[in-house]
């Protein structure tokens, strides 16, 4: 059985029940609604308190920055919400200036700390500035890459502090080459699978809007890639997220 571990039900242009149904049909009995801004995170928490296998992130996302984070400390008393983010840096489009980005990430990332919660780093070409906001302030013990993009390089910085990686239907893209080979590297202990629905549909739906449902095919593509059995890398990947979550 499969765990979407990062899809954002309240994006879906469907009904989240319907997501959740059909994600069930296809063998994925549990999900992780994330949140971006704190009013889509009290969104995401009152979607996942209407169904038993769905939790949710309380977070900012670099892009909200400059709105900042006030309101947010108090979704994560919340029952179902179970990780803060997702946070970090995305200096491709900069939609928040640099160092509100910094300033906010760093905010979650004591936020986790404080509460004994996972975090969720999104990360996007600001690799350096990551790891050494990181290293500044230290990785929460339980911490993922979502929608994990980097090559070797990042894979092999990441694991070794203690991070998951999460990948998603873009491995699946032809052009996809560097992620792959840091999935060759991910041990299967340290590795998650997510859909980030209704974005980055996989191959062959590739530009299509995405669902939880489809978490199913980036685990069997990754299972065949790595050489390894579909029910072992579902296996692996839930056990990693319910431990991640703490769930």
């Amino acid at each position: 059985m499969w765990f979407d571990n990062h899809c954002h039900l309240t994006s879906l242009k469907s009904d989240p029940a319907e997501a959740v149904e059909v994600a069930a049909a296809q063998g994925v009995s549990r999900l992780l609604t994330v949140g971006c801004t704190v009013e889509d995170s009290a969104r995401a928490a009152e979607i996942a308190n209407g169904f038993e296998q769905v939790w949710a992130t309380a977070g900012v996302h670099p892009h909200e920055a400059k709105d900042g984070i006030d309101g947010l400390e108090e979704l994560l008393d919340h029952p179902k919400v179970v990780a803060v983010g997702e946070c970090g840096l995305d200096y491709h489009y900069d939609y928040s200036p640099r160092d509100q980005q910094a300033e906010v990430f760093a905010q979650q990332i004591e936020l986790a700390h404080r509460n004994e919660m996972a975090l969720v780093i999104h990360t996007r070409e600001a690799w350096p500035d990551t790891f050494d906001i990181l290293d500044r302030d230290g990785i929460p013990p339980r911490t993922v890459f979502h929608c994990f993009t980097g090559g070797e390089a990042e894979a092999e910085e990441a694991l070794s502090r203690g991070a998951y990686l999460s990948f998603s239907g873009i491995v699946t893209f032809k052009t996809a080459e560097d992620l792959r080979a840091a999935a060759a590297l991910c041990p299967l202990d340290k590795m998650l699978i997510e859909t980030d629905s209704p974005y980055l549909a996989p191959v062959p739906f590739r530009g299509k809007p995405n669902q939880p449902a489809n978490v199913a095919i980036v685990g069997t593509y990754l299972a065949e890639f790595l050489g390894r059995s579909v029910d072992e890398v579902a296996e692996a990947t839930t056990a990693n997220a319910l431990a991640l979550f703490d769930l």
